[in-house]
């Protein structure tokens, strides 16, 4: 037997009607009720029952409690929701569920409850009445108490469901700029979370506007002072059953229209910055006009909402600042650097590098640094007074901000006048290349224009340590030799200390001056570029470096691998040390037989993967005798042997061209 199906209209697949006919009869029993006032409503009269005296006061009054309910829940409200969404504390669930008690609980039991709490005989009632003269019950501020208790909850359960969906990362960046956690919340977490706010505003004075139960089991019902529009609707049924019904219906489109408003966003969810249609990566010399079609965008100043914290944090002179950290927990290491030092922190994925820069900063549980920079120890001072600039992976530029008040948050935030921030901004931008996009938004720029953004706002800020966590990722190859010149350039001025997590040997080398290698949380490797280039001591190292590194235990003749299998080396290490093999690709010569002569190393593989690396192929060969091993050849001896996948060759390497670093 076949089951029945409704056809779809998209390209999804069909309905099920057993799905289907339930949910038609869900939207015909919501829309009887909404047609039936509509079908009784006398449209002849439906003028002179909304302007009737009583209705207009119940309406103005409905008003004033409405927006006073309104003003209250977000006075005490958008705390309440950041608090649930920001800060772990025991017993968030408990009042998370206070906070939704009101939505779920009989509106007439919130009155009863009200009036025990704030009537004259209820908890607090005497004492406000005998204190400060302050009576709630059959009062207008009693109808806006109420009307609050049940309509604020609304406003914190979708602002929360916003701060929620915000990555912290942006609250995190604008801290590292110097922002205070005030001018964070009020420059960058309420301007991101707008829609969520609004929706929550939205709803909540809606549902004040027609608070019903509540109200009059505490407020009582009487005229021009507690009477609002849905208590005049109550009465109007009793005697005029045609002015309730257009009451009624008055009511009904204004919460519809509040509904229809919000487009469904009443879970404060913040949607994603649309983006435009991408910019095209221009390398644009420093100082260098607007390009073609770059039309601006009128700058905001969404930045400079919230009063600079004062002069004591305002930009410092130009200084030396050493690094002295000692860091514990998941990473464990120390660091010594002297003024001007650009260290490149690398290694695998999970092997701490990004906690470390967060520890650093102060933002992660998972390890504590002891920081001192310069002569100042920053160890128990929050991340804004830190003076530690960061830049995550992906830049976390201030989607409401401009490429211009972005680059400016820093200096504003510590006390920089706005125009002498947005020239210093300017300047930045054009040193890196997008000075012409400044008055873009960051969804109007490419990858590469907003990391360029992104940096110049950490440089402009002008930090004691400079934190940079893969900078240049999303930069084109000419794109990122521009601004790694720019970068150097003004790293070697810098009078701090710059920490660089990468994965590009050619950052770590044309930018550092020390290359830290971590594993597990561990200092692997601290040592100049060149000699970590030579003796990595690191299997993932010499791999990013392009080589290929066994590890193993020393032999007399060379290594006995962990992989199984025995190398010949010419200058292996004490029998029994733990040792790292490291043969550059180049080194590895291949046949389609197997040879002869000089090599004492020689396996028989098959080829899985072929690369083009600038004029010349990576082959991989892989083999049961040895661990996978790259060799890189010409494109005319590929052809020669007729390489591709699945094709069996041989690979030899002399004992000679092998390199053995003891680990």
């Amino acid at each position: 037997m076949k089951r029945l199906r409704v056809r779809s209209t998209g390209h999804g697949p069909r309905t099920p009607i057993v799905l289907a006919v339930p949910a038609l009869l869900a939207v015909a029993f919501l829309v009887l009720p909404l047609v039936g006032v509509l079908a009784r409503t006398e449209w002849g009269a439906f003028g002179a029952h909304l302007t009737d005296p009583g209705t207009v006061e119940a309406l103005r009054l409905s008003l004033v409690v409405s927006f006073w309910a309104l003003g209250l829940s977000l006075l005490l409200g958008v705390p309440l929701a950041w608090l649930l969404a920001r800060v772990p504390f025991r017993g968030k669930a408990l009042v998370r569920s206070l906070v939704l008690l009101p939505m779920v609980l009989p509106p007439t039991v919130g009155g009863v409850a009200l009036l025990l709490a704030f009537g004259r005989r209820g908890l607090l009632g005497p004492w406000l009445e005998s204190s400060f003269g302050i009576t709630f019950p059959f009062h207008t501020s009693g109808a806006v108490l109420a009307a609050t208790f049940v309509a604020m909850p609304f406003l914190v359960i979708s602002l929360e469901g916003a701060l929620g969906g915000l990555r912290p990362r942006y609250e995190e960046t604008a801290a590292s700029l110097g922002a205070s956690p005030v001018r964070v919340f009020f420059t960058v977490t309420l301007p991101m979370v707008a829609p969520g706010l609004l929706a929550g505003a939205a709803l909540t004075w809606a549902r004040a506007l027609g608070e019903f139960g509540a109200t009059i089991t505490f407020a009582g019902n009487l005229p021009g002072t507690t009477q609002t529009l849905p208590l005049h609707v109550y009465l109007l049924l009793q005697e005029e059953p045609e002015a309730a019904t257009s009451v009624s219906l008055l009511l009904l489109a204004i919460a519809m229209a509040v509904l229809v408003a919000l487009r469904g966003r009443w879970t404060g969810t913040p949607s994603s910055p649309r983006r435009t249609a991408p910019l095209p990566e221009p390398v644009v010399e420093p100082g260098a006009g607007p390009v073609d079609g770059a039309a601006p965008v009128p700058a905001d100043g969404a930045a400079d909402a919230v009063p600079d914290d004062g002069p004591a944090d305002a930009v410092p002179d130009d200084g030396r600042w050493a690094l002295r950290a000692e860091v514990g927990g998941f990473t464990e290491l120390t660091l010594d650097a002297d003024p001007g030092t650009t260290i490149a922190v690398v290694g695998p994925n999970g092997a701490g590098k990004t906690t470390l820069l967060r520890a650093l900063l102060g933002l992660t549980p998972r390890a504590h640094a002891t920081l001192r920079l310069g002569d100042t120890d920053v160890t128990d001072l929050p991340p804004h007074r830190r003076r530690v600039a960061w830049v995550p992976q992906d830049g976390a530029l201030f989607p409401h901000l401009s490429a211009l008040s972005n680059t400016a948050y820093g200096l504003r935030a510590h006390g920089v006048p706005r125009a002498e921030a947005r020239r210093a901004a300017h300047g930045w931008l054009d040193r890196l290349g997008v000075g012409h996009l400044a008055h873009r938004r960051p969804a109007q720029l490419s990858g590469g224009q907003a990391q360029r953004v992104a940096l110049a706002r950490a440089l402009a800020a002008r930090p004691r340590l400079l934190l940079l966590d893969e900078p240049l990722a999303a930069l084109d190859q000419t794109t990122r030799a521009h601004v790694r010149h720019t970068l150097r350039t003004h790293l070697a001025g810098f009078g701090g200390v710059c920490l660089i997590v990468t994965h590009d040997p050619v950052e770590a080398v044309s930018l550092a001056d020390r290359v830290l290698v971590l594993e597990d949380g561990r200092t692997l490797q601290d040592a100049a570029p060149g000699e970590v280039s030579r003796h990595p001591r690191s299997p993932w190292v010499a791999r990013m470096l392009g080589s290929n590194a066994w590890p193993g235990a020393a032999t007399a003749e060379g290594l006995a691998l962990d992989g199984g299998g025995a190398l010949v080396a010419a200058e292996p290490p004490p029998p029994g040390t733990r040792a790292l093999a490291i043969i550059a690709p180049e080194a590895v010569a291949v046949h389609r037989e197997k040879p002869g002569g000089s090599p004492r190393n020689v396996w028989p593989g098959t080829v899985r993967e072929i690369t083009a690396s600038g004029s010349r192929l990576r082959v991989l060969v892989t083999s049961d005798r040895a661990p996978d091993l790259v060799a890189e050849i010409t494109p005319q001896a590929a052809a020669e042997l007729g390489l591709a996948d699945g094709v069996p060759v041989w690979t030899g390497v002399k004992a000679t061209e092998v390199t053995v670093v003891s680990l």
